[in-house]
């Protein structure tokens, strides 16, 4: 037997064979890449390496690369900077991409499309899709339409099915959203917001981001909202005693004026207290709304027609009461704080509050209600698409906003005058008559 010792050879027959196959251990460590600084290349193991740089005020930066070969040619892949990507993340990064490689396909390639799909993925989010839909319609919305639509949907929409592609949106998350809002019971927002998340499906859809509309298939599941219109004095012995307590009114003169013009011309409370004295025609006895004021799509303020309201005598006498001294003033009703605004919104709905009427039942919208009802039910033959047009109310059909209401104008200066002379008719008291409502 032969025993081995210090002077003895190696035991070649026990000896294990190299194996050729083990993987080369990685030489880096967690405190050698936080500690070092001398600039170069640093490798790890297996193609990664961490490339140190010098940068300004001795400082230094960290990025790990990888080079790897695809297809006989030589590549490195940029995996990300330290310390945002820890060495272990590094080589998790690394060994996937070792995987790519063993399956025949480029990492850096994949990188790329990987980031494309990304973008793209963000750009078809719900909320992407939104806010491209309203900037696109910015352009034809009114400031204050435009501000609402996307701050609604920033409150009650965006945090919960924002980030998610539009195309996957189901029914079941939109109505959990909007179920969130009825809770609260803002209802009416509700409908509003099944309204403009329809606009953002039907978008998506013509951009080819989505295939379905979830937000119809919405119809009905949200609980019903009871309209509640703006309060108005509709029987006639009723809106003469309002007329009586407007005449007896006995806060600014200006004030009083316009709650009887707010009944006389029934025009939106933004336009009486705005109306300016270049609006109006003393000769011509006529109120001249310019477009840009009106309530109207952008394009519309634009390239719109003025709205034009007859001025029957006692409203000219209430004008002319009012006209300042020369150079005095812009507006017919300005601001008691200075003459470069007009009065404040809640001026006539104020002066009504002080003659006693709630909110319940009177508004300064309110005289829009009084005269297109009492004209229609109680003044003989008037048609009420004279009355729609001195309401100012938007036409349907083909010809929507462009339609010519001058045609009515000789029966506007008529109506006028004769819902002038009712309203002093029931302010004197005198006796109600009664006439049968047109139909149709």
């Amino acid at each position: 037997m032969m025993v081995s010792g210090p002077d003895s050879p190696p035991d070649t027959i026990n000896r294990r064979p190299k194996d050729t196959t083990m993987k080369k251990k990685d030489a880096l460590s967690d405190v050698y890449v936080r500690t070092v600084k001398k600039p170069g290349k640093h490798v790890d193991g297996r193609g990664l390496y961490l490339l140190v740089t010098a940068l300004s005020g001795g400082h230094v930066g960290k990025l790990w690369r990888m080079n790897f070969r695809h297809a006989g040619k030589q590549g490195t892949l940029a995996l990300g900077s330290y310390p945002d990507l820890p060495l272990a993340e590094a080589r998790k990064r690394r060994d996937e991409a070792r995987t790519l490689l063993a399956q025949g396909i480029n990492p850096s390639h994949a990188k790329k499309e990987a980031k494309a799909a990304m973008a793209e993925a963000a750009a078809n989010t719900f909320e992407a899709v939104a806010r491209e839909f309203h900037a696109n319609q910015a352009h034809d919305w009114s400031p204050s339409h435009t501000a609402r639509w996307i701050g609604r949907l920033e409150k009650d929409v965006f945090p919960y099915i924002g980030r998610l592609p539009v195309a996957n949106i189901e029914p079941i998350l939109l109505l959990d959203v909007l179920r969130r809002v009825e809770k609260r019971g803002a209802l009416e927002t509700a409908h509003t917001l099944r309204q403009y998340a329809k606009q953002v499906f039907r978008y998506a859809i013509q951009t080819s981001r989505a295939k379905s509309n979830p937000a119809e298939h919405l119809l009905g599941a949200i609980k019903t909202t009871v309209v509640k219109h703006m309060a108005a004095v509709l029987e006639p012995v009723k809106v003469g005693e309002l007329m009586r307590a407007i005449d007896g009114y006995t806060g600014q003169p200006a004030t009083r004026a316009a709650l009887q013009l707010s009944a006389l011309l029934f025009q939106r409370p933004g336009n009486i207290r705005a109306m300016e004295w270049t609006w109006i025609d003393f000769d011509e006895a006529m109120l001249t709304i310019p477009a840009e004021s009106m309530k109207r799509r952008v394009k519309d303020k634009l390239n719109g027609r003025p709205h034009l309201v007859p001025l029957a005598p006692q409203a000219v006498a209430i004008l002319r009461d009012l006209l300042p001294l020369p150079g005095h003033g812009r507006y017919v009703f300005p601001s008691l704080h200075t003459g470069e605004r007009p009065m404040s919104s809640n001026t006539v709905n104020t002066a009504l509050r002080r003659l006693g009427y709630s909110g319940d039942e009177a508004t300064a919208h309110g005289f829009r209600a009084m005269a297109r009802t009492l004209i229609v039910e109680r003044l003989p033959g008037i048609d009420p698409e004279v009355v729609e047009a001195q309401l100012a109310h938007g036409k349907s059909g083909p010809l929507g906003a462009a339609y010519d209401r001058a045609q009515y104008m000789e029966q506007r200066r008529k109506m006028m005058r004769a819902w002038a002379d009712y309203l002093d008719t029931l302010r004197n008291g005198a006796q109600v008559l009664e006439f049968k409502a047109r139909s149709g």
